[in-house]
C-alpha cells in the first residue's frame, strides 16, 4: 500500500496514484505508515483520510549521522558524501533493488522553516521533469517516519568541475569546449521546460566517465535554486526583503538587481564558468564578493586572451557575447552559445581544425 502526504495541508492519499495535492497543488511526498491505514468509510471513494498529527521532530543531529543506518525502511545509508547550508548528501543503496543512489536530506533545524521546505519541494517538482544525459534528475521525494525530508538522485561517480580546476588548474581547451557544449545542451533542455537554474557554478557540475567510455560527460546538478519563468511570489518576496538567491561570483547583473530571470541569466553564469575553466580566474576582479558584483554592473569583463593567449579569438568573442551586461546582447539560447564555442573555434586546418572535426 502506497501513501503520499501533502506537506502543506497534511492530507494523506492512499493508493490514489496522485502526485500533487488536489486541495492546494503541493507536490506529495511518499511516507511509510507505522500501521495500516484505517479503512475508508463506505461509499467515500476519495482515497483521502484525516490528516495525521505532525510527526515527532527528529533529533537536531539526526540528519547528520545517518551513516550505517536504514533510512525510511528503504535505503541503506553507506557514508556521507558532503553537506551544505541546508542539507546533507549521502551515498546509499536501495534495499529492494540494490541500486546505488545519492540522497540529499534536509537538515532538521531547517525542516521547520517553510521557505527551506518549499525550496526543496520546488527543486524536486522541477527536477523530476528533467530527462537529459547532461542534467542530474530527481528520482523521488520522500519523508521518513521521524520527519526527515529527503531527495533521491542517481549516484554520479566522477569529479566535481570545481575540484578538477583546483587539482589541475586551467583546463585543456578542446576538452573544455566539449564539456561546455554538453552543459549548454543540458541547460537548453531545462530552458525548454521553462526552468532556469539560477545557481550555475563549477560546484554544480559533475564530470563523469560512463562505463567503457574514455570521454567525460558534464552533468549539471542541483536545481535547488531553479525556478519556473512565470512569476513566483515567494521569490519576489525574498528579493524585496533583500535576500538574493545565488552564488555572488557567478550571478548575472539582472540577478544582482533582483530582476526577472530567463535562460540568458544562466548563459551569463556559464560564460563565467567557461572563463574560469580556461584561465583558473574570474573575469571580474574585486577584494570581496560585493566588489565583484558591483564590477559586473559597472565594468566589462577582462578578455580571456589577456590571461591565456592560446585561447582562439573566436572563443574569446563567444565569451564576450555571453558576458554582456544587457541580456538582449547575449546569446538567446544556450545552444547558440555552444555552437559559437564549437563551430567557431576552429579554422579549417591545424589544431582547432581537428577540434572542429571532433564536434562534426
Amino acid at each position: 500500500m502506497s501513501e503520499r502526504r501533502c506537506p502543506k495541508c497534511g492530507s494523506v492519499y492512499v493508493d490514489s496514484g496522485a502526485r500533487f495535492c488536489p486541495r492546494d497543488g503541493s507536490l506529495l511526498v511518499e511516507i511509510q505508515s507505522r500501521k495500516p491505514a484505517p479503512p475508508a468509510p463506505a461509499g467515500s471513494g476519495t482515497g483521502v483520510r484525516t490528516p495525521l498529527p505532525p510527526a515527532k521532530a527528529a533529533d537536531r543531529d539526526r540528519a547528520s549521522t545517518l551513516s550505517n543506518q536504514i533510512l525510511d525502511g528503504r535505503y541503506e545509508v553507506l557514508k556521507k558524501l558532503g553537506e551544505g547550508g541546508m542539507s546533507y548528501v549521502y551515498l546509499a543503496r536501495e534495499v529492494s533493488s540494490g541500486e546505488t543512489v545519492a540522497i540529499k536530506v534536509l537538515s532538521p533545524r531547517l525542516a521547520s522553516d517553510k521557505s527551506s521546505v518549499e525550496r526543496l519541494r520546488r527543486e524536486a517538482g522541477l527536477a523530476m521533469r528533467l530527462d537529459h544525459p547532461n542534467v542530474c534528475r530527481i528520482l523521488r521525494l520522500g519523508e521518513s517516519e521521524d520527519g526527515l525530508i529527503y531527495l533521491v538522485m542517481p549516484f554520479l561517480k566522477g569529479e566535481l568541475l570545481s575540484d578538477r580546476e583546483v587539482r589541475s588548474g586551467p583546463m585543456d581547451i578542446p576538452a573544455s569546449v566539449q564539456l561546455l557544449q554538453q552543459m549548454c545542451a543540458g541547460l537548453h533542455h531545462a530552458h525548454e521546460l521553462q526552468i532556469v537554474h539560477r545557481d550555475l557554478k563549477p560546484e554544480n557540475v559533475m564530470l563523469v566517465r560512463d562505463d567503457g567510455s574514455s570521454a567525460e560527460r558534464a552533468v549539471v546538478m542541483d536545481f535547488g535554486l531553479a525556478k519556473e519563468r512565470r512569476a513566483d511570489p515567494a521569490i519576489a518576496k525574498l528579493t524585496a526583503t533583500g535576500i538574493i538567491l545565488g552564488t555572488p561570483e557567478f550571478m548575472s547583473p539582472e540577478q544582482i538587481r533582483g530582476k526577472p530571470l530567463d535562460a540568458r541569466s544562466d548563459i551569463y553564469a556559464l560564460g563565467i564558468v567557461a572563463f574560469e575553466m580556461f584561465t583558473g580566474k574570474l573575469p571580474f576582479q574585486g577584494r570581496n564578493a560585493q566588489e565583484m558584483m558591483i564590477a559586473r554592473l559597472r565594468s566589462h569583463p577582462q578578455p580571456v586572451r589577456q590571461l591565456r593567449p592560446d585561447v582562439p579569438e573566436v572563443v574569446e568573442k563567444a565569451l564576450s557575447k555571453a558576458l554582456q551586461t544587457n541580456p538582449d546582447d547575449r546569446f538567446s539560447t544556450a545552444i547558440e552559445f555552444g555552437d559559437a564555442l564549437t563551430g567557431s573555434a576552429a579554422p579549417s586546418s591545424g589544431f582547432f581544425g581537428k577540434l572542429k572535426e571532433r564536434f562534426s
